[in-house]
């Protein structure tokens, strides 16, 4: 076949010699910044395929008895910064189209937001599970080290069914201290919080168009959820807070021109929260809605869909890239990170995963609707504890009702004391929290066994993040086979030790890794028989200058 390929001029080379086999060519993919040209040489009867380096391109009645390759193709540098959509880091400020996710109960850190922020990237808090206040005065520090800066940065917003009034409070501390971009996750429909946020702010600008302020990042993973957030807000929303003066009448008319989310984060098999969607599945489903609403609605500004969940390596990344995703958003590889809130004993947990060991296990804070997410297996019994807890709650109506050979077995093994002490404990908490589950458990005792049982899914998140060691067993780690494949990717690397992984390190490789695979996918497309050692990115110590264009 390559005996059919046409010449389009000739190629002088500058320092560099061409390659054409072996570690030459796996080098030469290496060099993303540098033009490639695809060139072929007569090797006896056969013609041989390869790639020089920048050079020089000259007409072939230029060549003057110089030695010159034909050349049958050019490419262009590939910068990690232009892997996705250019809009988003026109829109959005950022040099990288990468995110890192909104791991919850703090674990995605202030601090790591603030890396990922000065790096020219994007980070989320990990707002959801933890208290108004600490909430607020993370939010204090973020606007504090970033609000003037420019830098991209935002905050979790997680959907909460049973604590409405936490979910309206927290908008209402974002829209106060000026939160300039939310990830709202586990949403199963929009509700007056998250189109509060999104509306609140519209205006229109000098050419016409409808300019915002605030950025709604809505996480999904089923075609209909995304399909309420890439669609204007329902009339009806929009008219009770206009009436309850959470909106004015301005914002709520503007709204109706534009979707709630302008950024689509596809979730697919991810740790916590997942529907276990396969990426190559689920993410050409959602780009396919997005461009039916987007000729529907008449919308004139991009819908950006990204892509996350599975993606732990450059393999990955790439991948995700070339379905069209717009950025990547990483999640698992940062929990295990150096600035994550997770305990160090937790990280080294996270270090030893392979891709098998995790599990789905019963959530908090959906339990009584039988939700799961995917956590670490390896080194815990916090998934088969999980799940016996469901199983007895489905069994059983009220604590009272379980027998006592189990009631003695759970009291032993999962709480380490008493239901009766548990209760005690969980009557605490919610008459400070949320006051109203204490009526509703007193009128329910089913509801009451949940909150019981809730007690121990969710202090076992904290003990994981606190370190606390005579709890190991039972440490919730949130984790995808993500987890897994990168530790693979980085085994015998610097970035093997868990000290070493700094989140700025593992995104600038997952990017310059990803731009080697595709520079090596390119070249292989135009016929150059590219060895599968070029597919193979491995780490290095890297800095943003030096993966400057």
């Amino acid at each position: 076949m390559t005996n059919a390929l046409t010449a389009m001029g000739a190629w002088l080379p500058g320092p560099r010699p061409p390659a054409f086999s072996g570690d030459a060519l796996v080098e030469a993919a290496q060099h993303v910044r540098s033009s490639a040209h695809v060139l072929s040489e007569a090797a006896g009867t056969r013609t041989r395929v390869g790639v020089g380096l920048a050079g020089q391109l000259i007409r072939t009645d230029q060549v003057n008895g110089q030695k010159s390759w034909s050349l049958l193709a050019s490419l262009p540098a590939t910068f990690p910064e232009w892997l996705g959509d250019r809009s988003f880091n026109d829109v959005h400020g950022v040099r990288f189209p990468y995110v890192t996710g909104a791991m919850a109960n703090g674990i995605a850190t202030t601090e790591l937001v603030i890396a990922m922020a000065r790096a020219e990237m994007m980070g989320f808090f990990g707002a959801a599970g933890l208290s108004h206040h600490r909430v607020e005065e993370a939010i204090d520090e973020l606007v504090a080290a970033l609000g003037t800066s420019g830098l991209a940065w935002g905050s979790n917003l997680i959907h909460s069914p049973n604590e409405p009034n936490l979910e309206m409070s927290v908008v209402g501390l974002y829209l106060q201290r000026g939160v300039p971009r939310v990830s709202a996750s586990a949403f199963m429909d929009l509700t007056l919080p998250i189109v509060r946020y999104a509306a609140t702010g519209l205006r229109r600008g000098p050419q016409g168009d409808v300019l915002r302020s605030r950025h709604v990042f809505a996480k999904i993973s089923r075609p209909e959820v995304a399909g309420a957030f890439m669609a204007p807000a329902p009339e009806e929303m929009l008219q009770a807070l206009v009436k309850r003066g959470h909106l004015t009448a301005e914002e709520a008319s503007l709204a109706r021109e534009v979707p709630v989310a302008e950024d689509i984060i596809v979730e697919a098999d991810s740790g916590g929260h997942t529907d276990n969607r396969p990426l190559t599945a689920l993410f050409p489903v959602i780009v396919g809605l997005r461009d039916e609403l987007v000729r529907k609605h008449g919308f004139t500004r991009p819908v950006r869909v990204g892509a996350a969940g599975g993606i732990g390596t450059p393999e990955a990344v790439a991948a995700a890239f070339s379905m069209g995703a717009a950025f990547v958003l990483t999640g698992s590889v940062n929990q295990g990170a150096v600035e994550s809130g997770l305990s160090e004993e937790g990280r080294k947990m996270l270090a030893q995963a392979d891709l098998a060991d995790v599990t789905m296990a019963a959530a908090a804070d959906m339990f009584e609707l039988g939700v799961k997410l995917q956590v670490l297996k390896r080194g815990t019994m916090f998934g088969v504890r999980a799940n016996r807890l469901y199983e007895t709650y489905r069994a059983y109506d009220s604590m009272q009702t379980i027998p006592d050979a189990e009631k003695a077995r759970l009291e032993k093994e999962v709480f380490r004391m008493s239901l009766e002490q548990v209760w005690t404990e969980t009557r605490d908490f919610w008459a400070r929290r949320e006051p109203e589950e204490l009526a509703q458990a007193e009128q329910d005792p089913k509801h009451q066994m949940a909150l019981c049982f809730r007690w121990y899914l969710g202090l076992s998140s904290r003990w994981a993040i606190a370190g606390e060691s005579a709890r190991r067993i039972d440490y919730q780690i949130w984790c995808g086979p993500a987890m897994g494949a990168f530790n693979r990717w980085v085994k015998g690397t610097f970035l093997e030790a868990p000290e070493n992984r700094k989140a700025v390190q593992i995104a600038l490789n997952l990017l310059e890794g990803a731009a080697v695979v595709t520079r090596a996918q390119q070249l292989r497309s135009f016929g150059v028989p590219m060895p599968t050692a070029a597919f193979d990115f491995r780490p290095r110590p890297l800095t943003t200058s030096q993966v400057a264009p």
